[in-house]
């Protein structure tokens, strides 16, 4: 491989001083197959700040989370044109900007409507996603791309999971820690303005560290020579920013990408609230009775495992599979075993805490296998300039599912309540069979003729 490297660099277009771009492509050649840690270091704890965000336990989660959401539908679009026109790192260092400065505010709300305001705008602001999914394929080699979206997706499944465990502990710190935090402080007042401070803090190290990102994004102008020697590389060579140009509407390969993309989101947001609301339900109501304590410790292992498989396996699962088919098995197996969970109900003690951790773990591992290699398509279906732009389009459609998905989990899960002595799917048993539709979906819409592969 490293020999492929070495006869590859001379066919890469002369670099421009100057020019950031040609930087970055001159030492990705010279790296020798090298894997970038520390780009996917910053990579991942960007993402995580990002994603803490809208995961800090509030009294109105299932709406502030759709808010910030809705914000983010509307903005995600625009943040990856401009990433596109200027550089990835000025829009990565302004949305960690307003990451620091509104979620701040959002623990310092006093009104319903204040909370809600504080999380739409910071959703709006907040355009972090495409960029950085941009950007962690522009600083490595092709083989490592892979690897690349897999940080961004499972730092932001991390902050899915850490996120409400963070909350748990710091809200309300005058009445779990009095002698530490007095009820006439500050903290007695906002009683979630500690784990908003605490994200707002990491969020400001994070933008500190902005700092030494390298930029990706050329800035210049492509010769028509240049050109030429860029399409004369195929893909497989990994030469994936050819300056072709071609509107993202008739680009059909990355057009068929974004209706998996968008189930597997619902699917993802959807599950996370059902399984929350349903392992903390009374048991006459088909649930586990655990308290929010047990929860928090599922998913913590849930995260834990998840970090271990993004680092060690992943790859290795990718290299084996490739992107379409490791997203379909993953896929395939995730409704196999989601639909286990019904039947959780019947045990007991360390059979059912076996049994549900077994099952956070392979179910966290396959949704990120599934959305990783969907992602991973949409990066390799279009050229750098216009990879933001593509990546702001793929997050606002996936933002209007995500922000269905808490809304209608809820709305699901509360109507199954009411129907325990169904004779057909009763209880919970018919909540896991819609989320498994849903997935289904998913997994149909990556084969043809939904998913259209570059010839």
């Amino acid at each position: 491989m490293e020999m492929g490297s070495e006869e590859e660099a001379p066919l890469l277009p002369p670099a421009v001083e100057g020019c950031p771009g040609c930087a970055m492509e001159r030492r990705k050649a010279s790296s020798k197959g090298r894997i970038p840690y520390r780009e996917f270091f910053f990579v991942g704890v960007t993402t995580l700040a990002s994603s803490f965000t809208n995961h800090v336990p509030v009294p109105i989660p299932v709406f502030h989370a759709a808010s910030y959401m809705v914000g983010r539908a509307f903005a995600a679009i625009f943040w990856g044109i401009i990433a596109d026109h200027i550089g990835r790192k000025p829009v990565i260092a302004f949305s960690i900007l307003s990451v620091v400065i509104f979620n701040l505010l959002f623990g310092l709300s006093t009104t319903y409507w204040m909370a809600i305001t504080t999380r739409l705008v910071l959703g709006a602001l907040n355009g972090l996603l495409a960029p950085m999914k941009a950007y962690c394929v522009e600083v490595c080699q092709t083989k490592h791309q892979a690897l690349g979206l897999s940080v961004v997706n499972t730092a932001w499944g991390l902050g899915l999971i850490i996120g409400p465990t963070l909350g748990g502990f710091l809200a309300q710190p005058t009445e779990k820690y009095p002698y530490i935090f007095f009820k006439n402080s500050a903290f007695g007042r906002f009683p979630y303005l500690l784990p908003c401070l605490s994200v707002s803090s990491f969020a400001a190290i994070v933008l500190i560290s902005c700092m030494w990102l390298p930029e990706t994004i050329h800035k210049h102008k492509v010769p028509e020579k240049d050109i030429k020697t860029a399409k004369s590389l195929s893909s497989e060579d990994g030469y994936c920013d050819s300056p072709r140009k071609k509107s993202l509407l008739q680009n059909r390969p990355w057009m068929s990408t974004l209706l998996p993309y968008c189930f597997f989101g619902l699917h993802d947001t959807a599950y996370s609230e059902i399984l929350s609301l349903w392992a903390v339900s009374d048991r006459k109501y088909g649930g586990l009775s655990f308290s929010t304590e047990d929860l928090g410790e599922v998913l913590a292992v849930a995260g834990s495992s998840l970090l271990v498989y993004q680092l060690i396996i992943y790859r290795w699962v990718h290299k084996i599979l490739g992107a379409v088919n490791s997203s379909r098995i993953a896929s395939a197996l995730s409704i196999l075993v989601l639909a286990t969970y019904p039947f959780m109900t019947y045990l007991y003690g360390v059979k059912l805490l076996i049994a549900l951790y077994s099952a956070a773990m392979m179910k966290s591992a396959l949704a990120i296998t599934a959305s990783t290699g969907v992602c991973l398509l949409q990066n390799n279906a279009v050229c750098q300039t216009q990879r933001g732009t593509a990546n702001g389009i793929a997050t606002t459609a996936m933002s209007i599912f995500k922000a269905i998905a808490p809304v209608g989990a809820g709305a699901l899960f509360s109507w199954a309540q009411r129907r325990q002595d169904a004779t057909f799917l009763p209880g919970d048993h018919v909540v896991f069979v819609v989320l498994n539709l849903v997935q289904l979906l998913g997994l149909i819409s990556t084969f043809e003729p939904f998913l259209v592969l570059p010839t």
